[in-house]
């Protein structure tokens, strides 16, 4: 096994653990719903400060269920996953290509510096002659 394949083991395996961790030791068991956003937590904790707090603004869209803003939540970063993968997947092409053109230009300089060496060699057996 290689050393970035032991690496990427080792990550996947933290990966898992802190998403199966909190499940074992049952954190958030206390709680009504124990796997909130941020969002929700600083307007708990907001309102347990100061419960006369009014809020500057409204959301635009605010969605009837959680389970449709975690959709939404995830649609937004599966769209940003996308966006970001192409544009890594284009920066790689975009330098393959670059190396393939390179190294297909030093091939043509290659074999024609050997055309012009064969072409000296024979106009010196030509002048010997």
């Amino acid at each position: 096994m290689s050393r970035n394949a032991k690496i990427n083991t080792l990550l996947l395996v933290l990966v898992a653990a802190l998403a199966v961790l909190p499940l074992v030791f049952g954190l958030g068991d206390h709680k009504e719903e124990p796997f909130t956003g941020a969002d929700a937590e600083a307007e708990t904790a907001i309102t347990e400060i100061d419960p006369d707090y009014e809020p500057w603004f409204s959301p635009l869209y605010e969605p009837p269920s959680g389970e449709i803003e975690s959709a939404l939540f995830a649609l937004q970063a599966a769209i940003g996953a996308g966006v970001l993968t192409y544009y890594f997947g284009l920066r790689r092409g975009r330098r393959q290509g670059e190396a393939r053109a390179l190294a297909r230009l030093r091939a043509e300089a290659g074999a024609d510096a050997g055309d012009e060496a064969a072409g000296d060699e024979a106009a010196s057996e030509r002048r010997r002659v």
